[in-house]
């Protein structure tokens, strides 16, 4: 493809794109050839907690994205990028889309909803353990309007449920919408793991690197940091705790090769949320450091000084201005 027409190409439609680059490199390179690179990109849609990030990072190879048994644990895009010699699969994790009850909320459902636009593959995740609701229609409506050439119906955490309950729910997902294909997944076990990219690799068409080729994952190591932080948070707190935390990482410094010092805002909504994040003598927050630095320290691969502080913010989730400051709105 000519130098500088990478960013244009992006923006024409899926099915368009074979047929543009048989005339962008010429007709004769296509009758002669024996290899063609395939390139695009898979979304991950679905309600939350339905094991979207759970299946990216299975997809990976390794943990890049945040996982919790905490409803809209996802609030960034996150992309990963898996490349082969033949092809160059981009994998989007969307925040799970809900009845949003604040501004937060409105700016997730529009980071979700605008992945499904100029896609290769659309894969609607459904949850094995949970009832097919009015949730999963309201998303497979959305996905039934979408371009994407190819429609994905995925059934998530087989191994939660015994497989009369697999069946039940595949046959209940599928009047749904019109999916191209089904397929059952269990990425905690990393059962069809493998065939989920098949699947997509299949589908893709032909395409430059829309990546570098040694790039991994679409996302900063201080968003990446913030997130590890949050998680723990997640994991570790209860009750409104959860929603209500925002990690923003202030100060990122190398001091050697191997050295790296971080300190980080954690951000509550009330001054009694900061006391629970702190806890009893500075207990809790001291164990969320513990455990968020090995997770730094493993994406990082050096030694690591974290800093964290709690502030609070008043119902900054109602704030358009402090959503915007700390990266949670729409990314073209």
């Amino acid at each position: 493809m000519p130098d500088g027409w990478c960013c244009w190409f992006r923006l024409i439609p899926a099915s368009f794109r074979v047929t543009l680059e048989f005339y962008l490199i010429g007709v004769d390179q296509y009758k002669g050839a024996t290899f063609v690179f395939t390139s695009g990109f898979v979304s991950l849609v679905g309600r939350p907690s339905v094991g979207k990030s759970t299946l990216l990072n299975a997809c990976y190879g390794g943990k890049i994205a945040i996982t919790s048994r905490v409803a809209q644990t996802t609030r960034r895009r996150m992309r990963a990028v898996l490349t082969d010699d033949s092809s160059q699969i981009v994998i989007v994790d969307t925040p799970g889309l809900h009845k949003p009850k604040d501004a937060l909320g409105k700016e997730l459902n529009q980071t979700a909803l605008a992945e499904l636009k100029d896609v290769d593959v659309v894969a609607h995740l459904i949850d094995a353990s949970q009832e097919v609701g009015r949730g999963d229609a309201w998303v497979a409506h959305h996905i039934q309007q979408s371009l994407a050439p190819f429609k994905l119906l995925v059934i998530t955490k087989a191994d939660k449920v015994d497989a009369a309950t697999v069946t039940k729910q595949l046959e209940a997902a599928s009047k749904l919408a019109n999916y191209d294909q089904k397929l059952v997944v269990s990425a905690r076990k990393n059962f069809n793991v493998d065939t989920f990219l098949q699947i997509v690799r299949k589908h893709l068409p032909a395409g430059p690197y829309w990546f570098p080729s040694d790039m991994d994952v679409d996302m900063s190591d201080k968003d990446l940091i913030a997130e590890f932080i949050r998680e723990k948070v997640l994991n570790l707190t209860r009750d409104e705790i959860p929603h209500s935390v925002a990690v923003d990482v202030s100060e990122f410094e190398w001091h050697h090769h191997d050295v790296c010092a971080i300190r980080a805002q954690i951000i509550v909504e009330r001054e009694g949320q900061k006391a629970i994040i702190i806890g009893k003598r500075g207990a809790l927050i001291k164990k969320i450091g513990v455990e968020a630095r090995k997770d730094i320290e493993k994406l990082l691969g050096a030694r690591v000084f974290l800093d964290l502080v709690v502030c609070v913010v008043p119902l900054w989730r109602k704030d358009a201005s402090e959503i915007k400051k700390l990266g949670y709105v729409h990314q073209d």
